[in-house]
């Protein structure tokens, strides 16, 4: 089964949802989620917020943080994570941010990635940094995104 099914899976057993925050992946996650047929059970939607106002605008993001910090920020991930769990009413929140490439952002090099998840018992993210191009880090990206997800549903029951 792949990552997207048995993130699925798991949700529609425990019935649960998700819904995400995108920057980077610009929608990705959300894709591969509703690829799997019974998804519109578990995924609430997702915002994308490719530009960084919209991160504030949609998803929540503190506006003070985003002037100080950029939007390649863990605390970004955190609140864009949050932000898509309660402005979509789902159970668990994904947020992504980060640096596809080929130019840095904010002065933040490409394949940095910054994800957060929602839910469960609080907040985590999680930073890396990827390499490839820019199709490969947005890949990975999802991938690292999907997982991530998977752990906190495992981690936690019901």
């Amino acid at each position: 089964m792949t990552a997207p099914a048995t993130v699925v899976a798991l949700l529609r057993e425990r019935g649960q949802t998700v819904a995400t925050a995108e920057s980077l992946t610009a929608g990705m996650v959300t894709a591969a989620l509703t690829s799997v047929p019974g998804a519109s059970a578990a995924v609430r939607g997702g915002l994308v917020v490719y530009a960084t106002d919209l991160k504030h605008a949609l998803a929540g993001v503190d506006g003070a943080l985003l002037a100080e910090h950029g939007a390649v920020h863990p605390e970004v991930a955190r609140q864009l994570a949050e932000g898509a769990r309660t402005r979509c009413g789902a159970d668990w929140g994904l947020g992504l941010t980060g640096v596809a490439g080929p130019d840095p952002q904010d002065g933040v090099g490409p394949g940095t990635v910054h994800i957060g998840l929602a839910g469960g018992t609080g907040t985590e993210v999680r930073s890396m940094t990827l390499g490839g191009d820019r199709h490969e880090i947005r890949s990975a990206s999802v991938d690292a995104a999907l997982t991530l997800l998977l752990e906190g549903l495992t981690s936690t029951s019901g």
